[in-house]
């Protein structure tokens, strides 16, 4: 693999010819002729990719220069997006902080204003920590809404492939390459599903009533939001350990996904029961308030963002996932959104809408104010 110093560990290769919006790809899409490493040395030694995967040949169709692909947190098995391998990009506005993973180059590539755009994934927050952590938008959409074609792991229940950018009008030009995408205009009113997150709640509060919409916010709670983060955390620790089990004892492994995989290959059909139990549940708990509200709020982070020399502690780097995690069990749309600082630390807005309504949701997110690090710098 090619490394870029001056790009910060960012870029692994690249850039591919094309004369539009510039687009950094994770480094768990095929793109055609270039090995598909899921930022992992253990496979490093596979053949080139045949073919782009299908989100990556959209992006082309559309005219977009593919700059290159982006390093990640290895296998897509952890949300700090630290690498010893590939290295570990500089969060671009909060040096201090980890960048958040497991699309960490990404959100660098898009906060150091290197791209236009990126495509990540999302498995348990995947696109939303890094976005939230590097103080810049990013969108899951709904569970299956784009392609995994190409994209590793081949099998997942919980992934979604989904853009990274500075502005929503960005997310959703990106989305209209990658799927069928119907915009919608922005909404004269909104009733809005507030779920309380400690210090961030007053910036999440002003950006709301900022909004170009008239928002009526009402507080609510999601009972099993705990039992769904448990219940993802064991779904998505099956099926990562099920991929990459060949993967185990190589002595190719960063000792933490060795770890994880390790403690995952112990989780049993009863615990997936379990979990596939819960997912049944709040799926219909968070369907049933999208009845009576347009949206959920709640922060994207469940705390602050990991501090670099914090990186290593594992509780706290899943805890953060909290308030992500769970939409990738239940397959909802979620966006994060920048609207603020406390203390220098960077506060993500993450809104969760009704199932394939990505569009109606993207329409209420363009009409909050977004917080712009480098435009205040």
């Amino acid at each position: 693999m090619m490394h870029a110093p001056a790009h910060r560990a960012i870029f692994l290769t690249g850039p591919f010819p094309g004369n539009g919006m510039r687009v950094a790809v994770k480094d768990c899409f095929d793109v055609a002729g270039e090995v598909t490493a899921s930022g992992s040395r253990a496979l490093a030694w596979r053949e080139p990719a045949p073919a782009d995967a299908e989100a990556v040949a959209r992006l082309r169709a559309g005219g977009c220069t593919i700059s290159g692909r982006v390093t990640m947190h290895e296998l897509a098995y952890g949300v700090t997006g630290i690498n010893g391998w590939t290295g570990t990009p500089i969060n671009p506005f909060y040096p201090s902080l980890v960048p958040g993973g497991s699309s960490s180059g990404c959100a660098a590539a898009v906060a150091a204003g290197l791209v236009d755009v990126a495509i990540g994934t999302d498995t348990g927050g995947s696109v939303r920590v890094p976005a939230a952590c590097c103080g810049i938008v990013g969108f899951k959409p709904s569970f299956g809404r784009v392609s995994r074609r190409g994209v590793e792991p081949a099998e997942s229940s919980l992934d979604c492939v989904g853009p990274l950018a500075r502005t929503v009008p960005a997310i959703e030009q990106a989305m209209a390459m990658l799927c069928e995408w119907t915009g919608r205009a922005t909404p004269l009113a909104a009733r809005i599903g507030f779920i309380s997150g400690g210090p961030a709640d007053p910036v999440i509060q002003a950006a709301l009533a900022g909004a170009a919409f008239r928002a009526t916010i009402e507080t609510v709670t999601l009972a099993r939001l705990g039992d769904a983060q448990a219940a993802g955390l064991a779904i998505i620790g099956r099926e990562t350990a099920r991929a990459h089990a060949a993967l185990l004892g190589s002595g190719l492994l960063g000792a933490d996904v060795e770890a994880r995989l390790r403690a995952a290959s112990q989780i049993d059909d009863c615990d997936i029961a379990e979990a596939e139990n819960v997912r049944s549940l709040f799926c219909a708990e968070v369907d049933h308030l999208l009845e009576t509200f347009d949206a959920i709020v709640l922060p994207t982070l469940a705390g602050m963002p990991v501090r670099l020399h914090d990186a290593d502690n594992a509780a706290a780097a899943i805890a953060m996932t909290a308030h992500c995690r769970p939409f990738n069990l239940s397959g909802h749309p979620a966006i994060a959104l920048p609207v603020g600082e406390v203390d220098g630390v960077p506060v993500s807005l993450q809104l969760v809408g009704r199932p394939g309504g990505d569009e109606a949701l993207c329409a209420l997110a363009r009409a909050i104010p977004l917080f712009s690090k480098g435009e205040s710098a």
